[in-house]
């Protein structure tokens, strides 16, 4: 907001998403404190509340409003939140033609992902959802170990295979809705 005449200004070019959610730059956060600003912000420059504001404004607030939406989302999810601390670093992320990941590993990744493209057994996509939800609690584990003793590298090889589950959970949630 100016200062003298109080009307809404545009958003930065490239605001900083964590300083915008009044988050520290890090990939451990307070989910709780990311959503009561994401409330605050939102209530204070939702185009609901612009309705009666000149044209310019109205259209500031749906950026603003946008913007905050996105650095809500993009800080909330563990894998978003990582590729962005990378993009912040200037780490390059992980490519899906990167063959960094092991063998074991992009094995379990084909049998989980043959077991899904088979089956129609609402038991087998419990187990598969179990199975996706425990490895990406574990990799986030190990990413926010990573970026602490700020390993980026490390870091950037776990993102990649968080990148992987959550394609995963993708083609599951994808199975389970009924055509």
């Amino acid at each position: 907001f100016c200062p003298a005449c109080r009307a809404l200004q545009p958003p930065a070019p490239q605001p900083d998403l964590f300083r915008l959610m009044d988050c520290d730059r890090s990939f451990r956060i307070d989910a709780r404190q990311l959503q009561r600003r994401f409330r605050s912000l939102q209530r204070t420059v939702h185009p609901d509340r612009f309705g009666q504001r000149p044209p310019k404004e109205q259209y500031y607030s749906e950026q603003h409003s946008s913007l905050i939406n996105k650095a809500y989302q993009t800080l909330l999810n563990p894998l978003s939140r990582g590729l962005y601390l990378l993009e912040l670093s200037g780490v390059e992320p992980a490519q899906e033609t990167d063959c960094d990941a092991d063998s074991a590993f992009l094995t379990e990744i084909m049998e989980i992902n043959e077991k899904l493209a088979e089956s129609k057994n609402e038991d087998v996509f419990e187990e598969i959802e179990t199975l996706i939800k425990v490895k990406q609690e574990e990799l986030t584990r190990e990413v926010t170990a990573a970026f602490e003793r700020d390993d980026l590298q490390e870091a950037k090889k776990l993102l990649s295979k968080m990148k992987y589950f959550a394609n995963l959970e993708d083609k599951l949630k994808t199975k389970k809705i009924p055509s």
